[in-house]
């Protein structure tokens, strides 16, 4: 166990729970497996009808399962897990020994313990000689003899189903009711036998059944045994989250219990998910790990769902609080430099041929546009809703030289007008919901000197689908002929496009970006 807390804890490592275990871990999922390593087939050599692993041992199809599974990131741990409780929207699994793991969500795949008829022997020999499916081990006795012992309200069924696998089939009604009817007919004309006696013991000799022994002392051959256990989930983990197992019936028969759940795995407790025998017991291998797969996937849906809420909850939070006062201040504080130090492109491009006049420098942050402006010539009034920032930018502009051209302001321009006529006003990368920058490009087209230019840069809405690594706020972009709309072309000599320009991304990578660009000269 390599961490303490994981997206999913799979208790159980059988086929089911392995098999949930690579859906979820190829999801990348944090996985934890927890197994005692006391599978339900383990007595078995082979197992069958699981397509291209047919007689294959469980033992190497769950060793085998394990390596491609780790090879995904998934953890195991050899320990039992004896108990769970509710935390913090997800679970505290506790171990057998004393150590706690902490999931979001739990896949129980426990599976069943097979109780069979109290008959002197027969536990001994389950899983080689003595059998319940036909389908997974009636190939490897057919045409034996074969006693289906009467322990299950479906015996007659499966009699039927072993009758197809050899012709010399016994109903051992191990001291039960007889047969009477349609049933008695049928039997007959399948040409298999009655047995009535009460069974004492099962006969072995050199490691293979022989026979069984009645109470009456007769011993009736047979070279293998067919018998019905009933089948119990292994539940009592389960039962520390408060669910209880019910019966199973099948067919109008109750067979044995397990732990209800919906098709895809979900149980009455919410983020508890069952696959496998402990919830359908008369699932093989090959039903169980498919039942388990679609139940990872469920699982890893839920978990999606819940991180989209969470998601959208913080996105709306962060929309209502990211453009305040505090959150500005709070974002300049915790890096020693925000910005490059440069001055932006599209500034350089537009404004390195006008002649020095007066400029307002709108969202000036750290100053390096101010300053540069400053350089040629121009008096800046530099505007920034954070003092940080302001602090910053006046320490930059005395370093540079230019103290005295340049007076900076402590200002929300989305709430009031800047006074005066400027010959530039230039707005670089102020990103706002569409009501509040609609009322500062009014603000700011107002503050324009006849013959002067507005200059409104921001990123391009098709940035987006870059790798450029831009905050995911699509409704914060905008089109430059966005802005040249609210913009009268009688007032206006108006230029709208987007500017193309050579960036790296996060990984290094050359890329190419857009700039949204309006430049607008007052008639």
């Amino acid at each position: 166990m390599q961490q303490d807390a994981y997206d999913v804890v799979v208790i159980g490592g059988g086929a089911a729970g392995l098999s949930g275990a690579l859906v979820l871990a190829r999801s990348r999922r944090s996985v934890l497996v927890v197994d005692s390593g006391e599978p339900r087939n383990a007595p078995a050599a082979h197992m069958h009808n699981v397509l291209g692993h047919d007689g294959r041992s469980p033992a190497e199809l769950l060793a085998a399962g394990r390596q491609e599974i780790s090879g995904y990131g998934a953890d195991f741990v050899t320990a039992t897990a004896v108990a769970a409780r509710r935390s913090d929207g997800g679970f505290v699994v506790i171990l057998d020994d004393e150590r706690e793991v902490r999931a979001r969500r739990l896949l129980v795949t426990t599976g069943l313990v097979d109780e069979l008829p109290a008959i002197d022997g027969l536990r001994q020999r389950w899983g080689r000689d003595v059998a319940h499916c036909p389908y997974c081990h009636g190939w490897e006795l057919r045409d034996q003899r074969i006693g289906v012992i009467v322990s299950s309200p479906l015996a007659f069924h499966a009699t039927q189903m072993w009758r197809q696998l050899s012709p010399h089939v016994l109903y051992l009604l191990n001291g039960g009711p007889a047969p009477v009817g349609e049933q008695a007919e049928e039997l007959a004309a399948r040409g298999i036998a009655v047995v009535a006696e009460r069974i004492a013991s099962v006969q072995v000799a050199g490691d293979r059944i022989t026979g069984v022994r009645l109470e009456t002392g007769a011993v009736v051959a047979v070279d293998a045994l067919a018998v019905g256990p009933r089948f119990v989930a292994r539940s009592a983990f389960l039962a520390s989250l408060g669910l209880e197992p019910a019966d199973f019936a099948m067919n109008g028969h109750v067979l044995g219990s397990h732990i209800p759940a919906d098709p895809n795995g979900a149980t009455a407790v919410p983020g508890v998910w069952v696959a496998g025998n402990v919830t359908n017991l008369g699932a093989t291998v090959a039903v169980a790990a498919a039942a388990a797969q679609t139940t990872g996937a469920m699982i890893n849906m839920d978990l999606i769902a819940e991180e989209t809420r969470e998601a959208v909850t913080a996105y709306r939070h962060r929309i209502a609080t990211m453009f305040s006062e505090d959150a500005w201040e709070e974002r300049y504080r915790g890096r020693d430099a925000v910005w490059s130090g440069n001055p932006n492109p599209q500034l350089v491009a537009d404004a390195a041929d006008l002649p020095a006049g007066r400029a307002l420098d709108v969202g000036c942050g750290e100053g390096a546009d101010a300053v540069w402006l400053a350089q040629r010539g121009w008096q800046v009034t530099a505007v920034d809703i954070s003092t940080v920032a302001l602090g910053r930018a006046a320490g930059h502009a005395a370093s540079a030289g230019v103290a005295d051209r340049i007076t900076f302001s402590h200002a929300d321009l989305r709430a009031a007008a800047p006074s005066g006529e400027y010959d530039l006003v230039s707005a670089q990368f102020m990103h706002l919901p569409s009501e509040e920058r609609q009322q500062l490009w009014k603000h700011l087209a107002g503050a324009v000197a006849p013959g002067g230019t507005l200059l409104i840069v921001g990123h391009h809405p098709s940035d987006l689908a870059t790798t450029v690594g831009r905050m995911h706020f699509p409704d914060m972009l905008f089109l430059p002929e966005e802005i040249a709309a609210t913009l009268d072309p009688a007032q206006w000599e108006l230029t709208a496009e987007a500017r193309s320009r050579q960036v790296k991304d996060p990984e290094g990578r050359k890329i190419t970006i857009n700039d949204a660009v309006l430049v607008a000269k007052r008639r």
